[in-house]
């Protein structure tokens, strides 16, 4: 995919994927877990998990994404349905509600608003030690996601498209995956309304946390966006007929 989209500096990017995402959520982990050391709790990572955890990581999750990278790159092309001017057309001035700032944080409005009321059970389950039992409602509402985050990144990408902007692909990650900024801000509101949290470390691991799967929650968003955004630009330049 990088390779196709005209990537340059393949190195940074086999770098910045093997390490980053997960070197984010480990650092935030090991932080918050000197925390809980310090406060001597049974429920502290022991030292030797969290090096396993390190060797999962540098032994065989590093080299797959270096291996899957050098077959990647060893593979021709894509062809594209178009043929791609070598030289860029320059962008006209975009209307204030085709900016990139608005238009992001609008499309990660509705995403967001079709998972926030399971997440309030998710999040009453998690730290209120409620039972959640209605799966099947749950993987109805992942579904519903997915179809939410690929019609309105599809959706603002036309428009975008419409008004002679063609730089699609960052834009169609963060529209979608800035449902997370949402799902964070949700998660400090149920903080403050439904918990009676009053300990810094106990403030600090439901942040940490709460970060974590917003991370998460971003990168899935976003790469569903980003890829139904991908499947359809192709769809409509394939449908060009060029004589």
């Amino acid at each position: 995919l990088h390779k196709t989209l005209k990537g340059v500096d393949w190195r940074t990017n086999i770098l910045l994927t093997s390490t980053f995402f997960p070197g984010v959520v480990f650092l935030i982990f090991f932080v918050l877990n000197c925390f809980v050391w310090g406060e001597k709790s049974s429920g502290a990572v022991p030292f030797g998990t969290m090096f396993a955890l390190l060797v999962l990581w540098f032994g065989i999750s590093m080299p797959l994404v270096f291996a899957g990278s050098y077959l990647g790159y060893r593979r021709k092309n894509v062809d594209l349905p178009v043929r791609v001017n070598q030289i860029p057309r320059q962008v006209p001035e975009q209307v204030w509600y085709m900016k990139p700032a608005f238009s992001i944080v609008v499309g990660g409005v509705l995403p967001f608003g079709a998972v926030f009321i399971e997440l309030f059970f998710i999040l009453s389950s998690i730290w209120l030690h409620q039972f959640y039992y209605v799966f099947g409602f749950l993987l109805l509402v992942f579904l519903i996601l997915i179809i939410t985050c690929a019609e309105i990144t599809m959706v603002m990408c036309y428009f975008q498209l419409c008004a002679e902007d063609y730089h699609w692909w960052w834009r169609a990650f963060l529209t979608s995956g800035s449902s997370a900024g949402y799902m964070f801000a949700y998660s400090a509101f149920y903080f403050y309304t439904k918990l009676e949290i009053t300990k810094l470390t106990s403030c600090l691991l439901y942040f940490g946390y709460m970060f974590i799967a917003a991370l998460v929650f971003f990168v899935l968003t976003g790469t569903i966006g980003f890829y139904a955004c991908y499947w359809f630009v192709w769809r409509i330049f394939s449908a060009i007929k060029v004589d």
